[in-house]
């Protein structure tokens, strides 16, 4: 009736040049993923919200509440800037924090929440030594009533651990839709 024509698959496999091996890449999201399929409860309506952040990272930004006060928020995009090391073009970004909400330290009829929390950093440029770190945040929410939109501003203070020791702040602005 017709002519089968054959298919063939092809899958490269990732193997790094230079710095971190792949296993943490694999590590990283597996995190991210087990993450988003955890059992919580929410102090929004909608427990998972996902949304854009611009500054260092711009990126996608999202957040899942654990608790009415808790939460994991993660970060993946890029940075342009790295204050270390020479300036040669953007970097990758990705971050997952652990967040304490405090809603009672602003009084205000709008619900805004000053949060800090601890996390992780990982930077990479393709071939060069990634850059591993652990952060500090934090931040103020601004979560409108009635509305599924979370506004965010914060600051996160890093320790580098790879490839030397060293110093750095991030700082983002962003929105997140919660579905």
């Amino acid at each position: 009736m017709g002519d089968y024509n054959s298919c063939e698959l092809s899958v490269t496999y990732l193997t790094p040049k230079k710095g971190l091996p792949l296993k943490y890449f694999y590590i990283l999201l597996f995190t991210f993923a087990l993450m988003f399929s955890a059992q919580q409860a929410s102090a929004q309506e909608k427990s998972f919200g996902l949304g854009v952040m611009i500054g260092e990272p711009t990126g996608i930004s999202a957040k899942l509440w654990t608790s009415n006060d808790n939460a994991f928020a993660f970060g993946l995009g890029w940075s342009n800037y790295h204050p270390r090391y020479d300036d040669r073009g953007s970097r990758i970004h990705f971050h997952i924090d652990y967040l304490w909400h405090s809603f009672d330290a602003i009084r205000s009829e709008e619900r805004f929440a000053f949060h800090y929390g601890i996390g992780g950093r990982f930077k990479d440029r393709g071939g060069e030594n990634g850059s591993v770190a652990v952060r500090g945040v934090f931040g103020l929410n601004w979560l409108p009533r009635n509305s599924p939109l979370d506004l965010f501003f914060e600051l996160a203070p890093s320790l580098e651990l790879t490839p030397s020791t060293g110093f750095a702040v991030d700082g983002a602005i962003g929105a997140r839709f919660y579905f």
